[in-house]
């Protein structure tokens, strides 16, 4: 099963009784917040849960499987995630 945007609004509608729209607007922002932090080059760290982080990789060689052509893979920044430690006693049972 997927976890959605809308599983977690009605989430928090059954847990504090909200209304949808105000539910949906929260998550909105929520993750609206973590991707303009990462934007900015900020680390997004959530105790008991984990670390959103950015990673510059370098430019490499590369190959494009179809044609064998080599190619240089250009340099980038990629979002890594980390557990934390409770959220891994947690899942990793």
């Amino acid at each position: 099963m997927t976890l959605t945007r809308s599983d977690i609004a009605d989430r928090i509608i059954k847990k504090n009784g909200v209304p949808k729209q105000l539910a949906l607007e929260f998550v909105d922002a929520f993750f609206e917040n973590i991707s303009h932090s990462l934007e900015q080059g900020e680390e997004c760290k959530f105790t008991g849960f984990g670390n959103f982080t950015l990673r510059l990789k370098n430019p490499r060689p590369g190959r494009n499987p179809k044609t064998g052509e080599e190619v240089e893979i250009s340099a980038r920044r990629v979002t890594t995630f980390k557990i934390g430690q409770k959220m891994k006693e947690r899942v990793c049972k």
